[in-house]
């Protein structure tokens, strides 16, 4: 069963399009498979045996730590995207972890060493791969940029918006966000107390820009953010 699965999961990603049948199926024999639960940390930057995961279902938080253990959410996965050791260096001093937040996900996942054979035999999937990892390591730089440059609400609001076009079911002006995430992740995300996160989602909600519970966000009106 995990082998059709798999087959089905390489073959309907972009980046793996270009590969034949037969190269997805010696693809399918490199490649791990695991299903996952909410709560649930399936990746450190610190394991002695590096790998490059694949999420075909459900959220993952990527939470950064720096010296004094401070943890900052640095992004978050989503259904097709890559995350682990990226850039395929071993020496990769930046310390985080990988953690569900939705109720299941399921993974694929192959060892570095593994993918970077992969890559060289096949020029036209490290093309794609390269451009894969340079779109996503600009959005992660764009996303830096605007917490250096905007104050907390504004970093919020900006958020939402991205949130909401990024999974949000929209009904006119109306949009609807399954919510996985607690006030403390949305704190994380935009940099700043949680205290500060819980007053600026009340104050949405006092304004009637959203109605905020632990299972749902609807912006009422996403043009006004």
């Amino acid at each position: 069963m995990y082998e059709e699965l798999k087959y089905w999961y390489l073959r309907d990603h972009k980046l793996f399009r270009t590969l034949s049948f037969s190269q997805i199926k010696q693809l399918c024999i490199i490649t791990g498979f695991k299903k996952a639960s909410k709560g649930e940390i399936i990746y450190f930057s610190s394991s002695d045996v590096p790998r490059i995961f694949l999420l075909k279902k459900g959220n993952i938080k990527i939470v950064a730590l720096d010296n004094n253990g401070n943890e900052t959410i640095k992004d978050i996965i989503q259904k097709g995207d890559l995350f682990g050791e990226l850039t395929l260096e071993t020496d990769n001093k930046n310390e985080e972890y990988a953690k569900v937040l939705s109720d299941d996900v399921a993974i694929c996942s192959f060892l570095m060493s593994d993918f970077e054979d992969l890559l060289l035999r096949n020029p036209t999937l490290a093309l794609s791969y390269t451009k894969f990892v340079g779109l996503k390591m600009k959005r992660i730089k764009n996303n830096y940029a605007n917490l250096i440059s905007k104050d907390a609400k504004t970093r919020l609001y900006q958020f939402l918006k991205d949130w909401a076009e990024q999974e949000g079911v929209r009904e006119g002006n109306s949009v609807a966000i399954e919510n996985y995430l607690t006030q403390n992740d949305i704190a994380q995300i935009i940099c700043t107390s949680r205290q500060t996160a819980t007053q600026l989602l009340n104050e949405m909600e006092t304004n009637q820009l959203l109605n905020y519970n632990r299972k749902e966000i609807i912006i009422r009106d996403i043009t006004k953010l």
